[in-house]
């Protein structure tokens, strides 16, 4: 049904292109030159929605027998060495990250097989205390969680999701809560006074060693501390079963090197870890995005142990979900239509993206190995835990590869490990494994695999994009350009998929003109479109309606409601006009050479009052950004010229309208989905409102376009 949809959607494009190359006006030539970029525009739109259809033309769903693996492999089962990543701890706060080391460490899966490591690249003295914490609190919380079977195993997702004690367990339940409000309130304490408790910090000597009043996140030597493991004989839980092992990472740092932001972070932990369990399986999570299902594990080791087709998989993507979103979703953070739709669409093409968290990875495949026929690809009965040794030997073993000099004159980078250069290292490494001859798999499950926490403000949200864009849109034009990079090595429906995302960037160019040439055409009654009368609106017609009405339909077949369509059509207009724009620019300016790569951290705190307004599902914007300015000046220019339509109408009666009617809902269409722009900048008196600095600059934007147009 969808390609017969498809086809007929073709053909009213090919009808509107058709038009624009046969009734191309003759008046002037400026006239000529607005009907020339419109064609162009739309002949962008066709081509991408081209590329689109990749994804939709013949998706694929999978599923598990987790009790088949446990039959056959159980015994046999791979050691896994879990990655956590976080960067700084006020964006992104201790008690949130050890959340999520703790549910991992309580996976269903033998803990002796297990080893969770957390790489600091804040190197603050205060995350490496609370995993201290964690570490006493995991003898208790791991039993538990065994004992009851709970989901999930995050005690802040746990104990928020479960506020009141079962009758079968409210002595155990209880005792667990006041065991975890004592360490929550021990390690907040410590983040507010920006301190290690002294009594801590002398009593743990050798953790707390390699801090000075010096030490600081840009500067420091690489410091390394086995909490749980290594030569330790008496990491047992509190009914005597073995803890997983558990590791704290601060890479080295120095001014004269070039640190590679996360990228570099996991590499690292690749190195160190390499030393001390080597497990063949690999798993990588973002600090805040905490194990939802502890049968995941599991799920992708199906894959991975799959007789016939696991030994061509290097990884196993599983999609973010996250907890905070609001009911109607007001900034699209969900990313609703990429893991119903899109990435079943990678799939089918045996490519799934790799998208940075939530993903279980093969080592040696991470490592550089170039897929051939003869590999293997056991897991079962692998080394998966190197021979117990001393503890000081390991860290100082470890401490050199995670210093920055053990990637000198090597292939770290580039061969082996993620790939450097890129904001999204993740999407570049991904497409790297696939042109060496491997495959992935995109796992979707009924209860997600694992859950994190969106950006709450407008500005996080566009930041966020931004850095998803440009990091894309590099890609495509580099030599890893999936075109040319991907030629002979992946199918063209696979570059296709990844070129959907890589195309983000200039897709703001056609979206901007589209968004002030037919309203502005409006000021000197300037038609664009054929009339409404005419019989060539109907390709127009059809195309418009059948686009959208789809996309509605597809967001509710997937849960979604109205206002959640809606919402993302507000949000579809002003990432094309904000983040992808900018995206667009930092591009071509460090194509120049007139710019360097940045990442900037979204920020997992939000003030009281922007938290209510988040729940509350008021748009937060706060901040002078020149993306809002961008934006902003689109909502009030369309305003603008649909008041002067109406104007025009009220004058010289509805037949104004023949001849404008596309521009005029095109415009309308805007003015509606920038409502809540225009409360922020002219109505709204709290802190979350439109500075009156943007208002003002955006106003008088609008003003001085409005006025050459009429000149």
């Amino acid at each position: 049904m969808y390609r017969l949809l498809a086809g007929i959607n073709l053909a009213g494009m090919v009808a509107v292109l058709f038009y624009r190359v046969t009734n191309i006006p003759h008046d002037t030539l400026s006239l000529k030159l607005l009907w020339a970029a419109m064609t162009l525009s739309e002949l962008w739109f066709v081509l991408y929605w081209i590329i689109n259809q990749a994804v939709r033309w013949d998706p694929i769903y999978r599923s598990t027998f987790k009790d088949r693996l446990s039959l056959r492999f159980e015994e046999e089962l791979p050691g896994v060495d879990a990655f956590v990543c976080t960067a700084d701890p006020w964006k992104e706060p201790p008690l949130l990250v050890i959340g999520t080391v703790l549910s991992l460490m309580a996976y269903d899966y033998p803990p002796e097989k297990l080893s969770v490591y957390l790489s600091d690249d804040g190197g603050s003295d205060l995350t490496l205390y609370a995993l201290l914490e964690a570490s006493a609190y995991s003898k208790h919380w791991l039993p538990f969680c065994r004992k009851f079977k709970i989901e999930p195993r995050s005690p802040a997702a746990f104990f928020s999701t479960n506020p009141d004690p079962p009758l079968t367990s409210s002595q155990e339940w209880s005792t667990m809560k006041s065991l975890y409000d004592g360490m929550a309130n021990r390690i907040e304490g410590a983040v507010s006074l920006g301190r290690v408790p002294p009594e801590i910090r002398e009593e743990h000597q050798r953790l707390f060693s390699d801090w000075n009043p010096a030490t600081n996140s840009r500067d420091h030597p690489a410091i390394l501390k086995i909490l749980i493991g290594g030569g330790d004989s008496k990491a047992v839980d509190n009914n005597g079963w073995p803890l997983p092992t558990l590791v704290y990472l601060a890479r080295e740092k120095r001014p004269g090197y070039a640190h590679n932001f996360k990228a570099g972070a996991m590499n690292a932990l690749l190195r160190v870890s390499s030393e001390i369990s080597s497990a063949p399986i690999i798993l990588n999570v973002d600090c805040d995005m905490y194990s939802n299902d502890s049968q995941s594990v599991r799920d992708a080791l199906c894959f991975f142990m799959d007789e016939k087709t696991g030994r061509q998989v290097a990884f196993v993507q599983f999609p973010q979900r996250f907890n905070n979103v609001t009911k109607n979703d007001i900034y699209d953070t969900s990313i609703l239509i990429y893991n119903g739709v899109n990435a079943h669409g990678f799939d089918r093409f045996e490519g799934t993206a790799y998208v940075g968290s939530g993903c279980f990875h093969r080592r040696e495949i991470l490592m550089g190995r170039k897929y051939s026929d003869d590999f293997k690809g056991d897991l079962n009965g692998r080394i998966w835990r190197k021979p117990l040794e001393n503890l000081d030997i390991l860290e100082e073993r470890g401490k050199f590869v995670a210093s920055c000099a053990s990637e000198e004159n090597t292939m770290w980078g580039t061969e082996m490990g993620l790939i450097y250069g890129s904001p999204v290292e993740d999407v570049i490494t991904g497409l790297a494994i696939q042109c060496r001859g491997w495959r992935s798999v995109n796992f979707n499950p009924k209860r997600a695999a694992f859950i994190g926490v969106a950006p709450a403000t407008l500005n996080d949200t566009l930041i966020q994009r931004k850095r998803w864009c440009e990091g894309t849109f590099q890609i495509f034009l580099s030599r890893y350009c999936p075109f040319v990079y991907g030629k002979g090595k992946i199918s063209l429906g696979l570059q296709m998929c990844y070129s959907i995302y890589a195309l983000w960037a200039p897709n703001s160019l056609p979206a901007l003109y589209y968004a002030f040439a037919p309203s502005l055409c409006l000021l000197h009654d300037i038609s664009l479109f054929p009339k409404i009368s005419a019989p060539w609106s109907i390709p127009f017609l059809y195309v418009s309606i059948s686009t959208y009405v789809y996309n509605l339909v597809e967001v509710l077949l997937l849960g979604g409601t109205f206002k959640i369509w809606w919402n993302g059509q507000r949000m579809w207009m002003i990432r094309r006009v904000t983040s992808y724009f900018f995206a667009f620019l930092d591009s071509m300016l460090k194509l120049v050479g007139m710019g360097e790569m940045k990442f900037t951290v979204t920020s997992k705190v939000v003030d009281a009052d922007a938290t209510a307004r988040y729940e509350n599902e008021i748009m937060e914007f706060g901040i002078a950004s020149p993306m809002f300015i961008v934006m902003t000046t689109v909502a009030v220019h369309n305003l603008v010229c649909l008041t002067a339509l109406v104007f025009k109408v009220v004058v010289n009666g509805i037949k104004v309208l023949d001849a404008l009617f596309f521009q005029a809902t095109l415009c309308g269409f805007i003015v509606l989905l920038s409502l809540p722009i225009y409360e922020a900048a002219f109505l709204r008196t709290d802190k979350g409102r439109l500075p009156t600095s943007v208002a003002f600059i955006s106003v008088a934007l609008t003003l001085a376009i409005s006025f050459l147009a009429l000149r």
